[in-house]
C-alpha cells in the first residue's frame, strides 16, 4: 500500500534537498574545507540552530555528500557501460573507467571527497557502503559474463595465493566466480580509481600525451586480464 506523503514530509524533503544542493555548492567551490552548516543555513533564511532539525552535524552533511557522490557516480557508469553490447568486453570496460573519468574531471573536489585525502576526523558510517560498491558490482557483472561465456583469465600461482582471501568477498557478492577471480575484479577496480586519480591529480602531466589512447590500451589490458578473447 502506498503511502502519500503528508505535507510536512514534503517540506522536509524540500529543504533537505535545498541544503544537499548549496552543500554541493561549496564543495564544488572550495572542496571540503569549504562545507559550512552556518552558510547554508543564511542561504535558506533560517536561524543556524534549526539547520540541525535537518542535518545533526558537519559530520553528518559529508555524509550526505558521500553518499549522493557514490551514487552520483554509479549513475553515470551504470548508463554509460550498459549502452555497451553484452558481449562487447572490452567495450563495457571501456565505458565503465571511460564515466569514471568523466565524472571525475566534472566534479574534481566530489571525487577528491571519496577518493581523495580522507577526510581529518571523519569516519564514514556503514551506510555509505552499498553505494561505494556500485561501481565495483558493475565490473563483477563484467567478469562474470566472461566467465559465463567460458571466457577464463589465466590464473598465475601469485592469483591462486590470493584467492582465499577472497573467498568471503565472493560468497557475500554472490557472484558465480571463484576467489581467485574476484581477486582479480579487485586489482583491476583499484587500478580504475589509480589511473584516474593520477590524471585528476596533475600525475600525469608531461607523462601521458594522449589520454584517450592511453584509456583505450588500458580498458583492453583490463579485458585481457579477465580473459575477454583477442579482438
Amino acid at each position: 500500500m502506498t503511502t502519500t506523503p503528508t505535507p510536512r514530509a514534503l517540506a522536509r524533503a524540500r529543504t533537505e534537498d535545498s541544503i544537499l544542493q548549496l552543500a554541493h555548492a561549496q564543495l564544488d567551490g572550495g572542496g571540503v574545507e569549504a562545507l559550512s552548516l552556518r552558510a547554508i543555513a543564511r542561504e535558506l533564511g533560517i536561524v543556524s540552530s534549526a539547520i540541525y532539525r535537518y542535518c545533526a552535524s558537519r559530520e553528518a552533511l559529508i555524509t550526505m555528500l558521500v553518499i549522493d557522490a557514490y551514487r552520483s557516480l554509479g549513475a553515470a557508469v551504470t548508463e554509460a557501460e550498459g549502452a555497451i553490447a553484452r558481449n562487447d568486453y572490452r567495450g563495457r570496460l571501456r565505458a565503465t573507467i571511460g564515466a569514471i573519468r568523466g565524472w571525475a574531471l566534472r566534479y574534481p573536489n566530489r571525487y577528491a571527497l571519496i577518493y581523495g585525502t580522507p577526510v581529518p576526523g571523519y569516519r564514514a558510517p556503514e551506510d555509505t557502503i552499498g553505494p561505494a560498491a556500485l561501481v565495483a558490482e558493475i565490473v563483477l557483472a563484467v567478469a562474470a559474463d566472461l566467465y559465463a561465456a567460458g571466457h577464463k583469465p589465466q590464473i598465475t600461482h601469485a592469483l591462486k595465493t590470493a584467492a582465499p582471501g577472497f573467498a568471503d568477498l565472493a560468497r557475500n557478492a554472490g557472484t558465480s566466480i571463484p576467489p581467485s577471480h574476484v581477486a582479480l575484479v579487485v586489482e583491476i577496480w583499484t587500478r580504475m580509481y589509480g589511473i584516474v586519480s593520477f590524471e585528476l591529480f596533475g600525475q600525469y602531466i608531461n607523462v601521458v600525451g594522449d589520454a584517450e589512447t592511453y584509456y583505450d590500451f588500458v580498458a583492453d589490458d583490463m579485458a585481457r586480464r579477465l580473459g575477454a578473447p583477442p579482438r
